[in-house]
């Protein structure tokens, strides 16, 4: 671990411009990567938060040609609202490019070509799969097919995402082509491959020497993993009609492997960055006092964590990653979030439905932020954290703290007088939560660390609670300037550590509490100087930092005025939560009305075939569960001609009791069969809806009796 880096490079994962930004994406990088990186900037270190749209490989081609658009349209389409997303949740980062972007293009090809020249590739003509039907090859996430490490049946060419096992195409068993569903075939053709193997001994140095104890036992696992079972030379090239072109001679048809192309656009972007700053974009990657930092999510890990490093490494100048903290996977109510399926919480859409509320779903994300295991969102939760949490405790001390100093003085700080131990403890105990949070925060602990912010929150209401200024100030008034004070320093505190994870928050209390107009808090421990007034101080005027909540006294000074108060949170009410699940509740039952396989046509019968069924209309008088038999009922029915057994596999979906005196059609010619020993003269007729829900074909009831004759 680098101590006392000179400066910080901090990356997010560059999204896919495939499909808008979704709550998975936020737990899993961004929300993290933002929280670090204001963080660091407010104790004035020196940060480049870079990222960017991804906008090659094979995901934006497929998307293309499931709208029916040019790969082009699909990433200014989706690097737009990806941007503005972005930019309207707060996500500070200090550059947001584009791999489709000149610079972009120029650093990969420059990489490639430096690697190239100085023979650290492999070049080799392999088997490959291909579809005929298209006429090309199928890279990546073109093949579907079973995982040879889980039997996952819905694995991808480039990686098995149950298990998370990087694959080749052609190590997936029964591939599919995903663009004609035919089964391809192998073809020659010619790559250039990384050759890792010979990378090893230097990962496992770097690595499992050098990191083992400072990261995340997830990362440090899964990249343990893969060295143990031996690294293979990786192609960096693919046989693709969209992304960078190969820089060399012969390598006509073929494009730059997202996975060699995509880690270059950190680079990239933050040559764009620095050209528009007039910095020099080279200290940020190539200095030994520069902390290089990647947030990205489980997914990425192996490509983070030995494939850049490996290009880094052969590159020669590069300084290495000291940290990837990646994420587990964020679920959405018990299942999966996909992209495909819709079953997501897309930001776009949660803007528009909570306008102003971006620190909720800040909030909620982080609180439940999956940093050791899967964990999932609900909306209940989203509910609860909101309304109990950052309404009952952050909002309710924040509004009773500037009520009361309005009420009593009119706006204005009041001069405290003498300090009791009571005092002293609380102002203590806040000087230490910058220490304590900070600690969570550089190890990658961001739910720890906000966890820390409430209590810090839950200290003022405690102090406000106990003191009761509200029944002090009819007895001894002069007591109750003191208890203010010490409210609203805790309340300073907060509008500044609260802005890692609560920027908006932040901003608005800093304007309730006007603390931009204040004067610096130049009063240091031992030296404290109660009579600064606003106009003495205001030449030294500057922004409250991080560690000037552990050193100043005065972080918010006697006779400064504060504005009115403002609701920081509103409540939540049950029904905007309750369209939320109604939302993901026709998104369900549209995929499955989607994915309901429809049974084909079977073959032709004769007129004369058909008229040999019998089939009666009837009525269910008893019904029992079929001993040992999990899905079957033994049933009695009526059928006008006789009251017959018949076994039917409706058990999960029916239980006895309810069906006893339903009206159904039944075919009474079906010849006799044994089923566990109860012999089933005929055959209940059903249907299934789109949901999988059973029901009953019923005749008409009105003046139909049973044993009546269905044409």
């Amino acid at each position: 671990m680098l101590q006392d880096p000179k400066r910080y490079t901090v990356t997010a994962a560059l999204p896919y411009t495939n499909g808008p930004i979704h709550i998975g994406h936020l737990a899993g990088v961004y929300v993290p990567g933002d929280i670090y990186s204001r963080y660091l900037r407010l104790q004035g270190r020196d940060v480049a938060f870079i990222c960017g749209s991804d906008e090659h490989g094979v995901a934006i081609s497929m998307k293309a040609k499931k709208e029916g658009i040019t790969p082009q349209q699909v990433i200014d389409k989706y690097h737009a609202i990806i941007k503005q997303s972005f930019t309207d949740f707060g996500i500070s980062f200090d550059n947001y490019s584009r791999t489709s972007a000149k610079v972009h293009h120029d650093t990969a090809s420059e990489f490639f070509k430096k690697l190239y020249d100085a023979g650290q590739f492999i070049e080799e003509v392999t088997e490959q799969l291909y579809d005929e039907k298209a006429d090309q090859f199928l890279a990546d996430r073109f093949v579907i097919g079973t995982c040879p490490k889980c039997g996952n049946e819905e694995a991808y060419g480039d990686q098995c995402e149950r298990c998370g096992s990087s694959l080749n195409a052609t190590d997936l068993i029964n591939p599919k082509s995903t663009i004609t569903g035919t089964t391809p075939i192998l073809r020659s053709t010619k790559h250039w491959f990384l050759p890792l193997d010979q990378y090893d001994t230097f990962l496992r140095e770097w690595i499992l020497e050098g990191h083992k104890s400072d990261w995340k036992p997830n990362v440090f696992g899964q990249v343990k993993s893969w060295l143990d079972d031996g690294l293979k030379p990786r192609a960096v090239t693919r046989d693709l009609d969209w992304g960078i072109p190969v820089p060399v001679e012969g390598a006509e048809g073929k494009v730059l492997y997202v996975w060699f192309d995509a880690p270059i656009g950190y680079i990239s972007s933050t040559k764009e960055w620095a050209a528009r700053e007039g910095k020099d974009w080279e200290p940020y990657w190539k200095s030994e006092d520069t902390k290089l930092v990647h947030f990205i999510g489980k997914d990425n890990i192996v490509f983070h964590c030995i494939i850049f490093p490996a290009m880094l490494k052969a590159e020669g100048s590069y300084i290495m990653p000291d940290n990837v903290p990646a994420n587990e996977f964020l679920n959405l109510e018990g299942n999966k979030l996909s992209t495909s399926k819709n079953w997501a919480v897309w930001l776009h859409e949660y803007l528009l439905d909570f306008p102003g509320q971006q620190d909720v779903l800040r909030y909620a994300l982080t609180s439940n932020a999956p940093e050791t295991k899967d964990n999932d969102f609900t909306w209940k939760d989203f509910q609860a954290r909101n309304n109990n949490e950052l309404v009952a405790i952050f909002g309710n001390f924040i509004n009773r703290v500037v009520v009361l100093t309005n009420k009593y003085y009119e706006g204005v700080v009041p001069q405290p007088n003498d300090f009791s131990d009571v005092d002293e403890a609380t102002l203590t105990e806040m000087r230490a939560y910058p220490a304590v949070i900070a600690s969570s925060i550089e190890r990658y602990r961001f739910r720890e660390a906000l966890v820390e912010l409430m209590n810090l929150a839950r200290l003022g209401n405690k102090y406000l609670a106990d003191e009761e200024p509200w029944k002090v100030i009819k007895d001894n008034p002069e007591r109750v300037k003191t208890q203010m004070y010490v409210a609203l320093q805790i309340a300073a505190a907060l509008a500044v550590l609260s802005e890692p994870f609560l920027p908006f928050t932040a901003a608005k209390l800093k304007g309730m509490l006007k603390m931009d107009e204040a004067p610096e808090a130049v009063s240091v421990l031992g030296i404290v100087d109660e009579t600064l007034s606003f106009n003495d101080a205001r030449d030294s005027q500057r922004k409250l930092g991080w560690n000037d909540i552990t050193i100043k006294t005065n972080l918010i000074p006697a006779n400064h005025q504060i504005g009115q108060a403002e609701l920081l949170f509103a409540k939540i009410e049950d029904e905007e939560i309750i369209k939320q699940v109604e939302k993901l509740e026709a998104t369900k039952l549209a995929n499955k009305a989607d994915n309901k396989v429809v049974e084909p046509q079977k073959n032709l019968i004769t007129y004369e075939d058909f008229s040999k069924m019998d089939i009666r209309t009837g009525t269910i008088i008893e019904a029992s569960k079929m001993p040992k038999a999990n899905k079957l009922l033994v049933l009695k029915v009526d059928t006008g001609i006789d009251v017959r057994t018949i076994v039917s596999g409706i058990a999960e979906s029916f239980t006895p009791e309810e069906i006893v005196g339903k009206r159904v059609t039944v075919l009474v010619n079906l010849a006799p069969r044994n089923l566990r020993g109860v012999e089933s003269q005929g055959m209940i007729l059903m249907t299934q809806q789109p949901d999988g829900k059973l029901v009953f074909i019923n005749p008409d009831t009105d003046g139909v009796d049973n044993g009546e004759v269905i044409s």
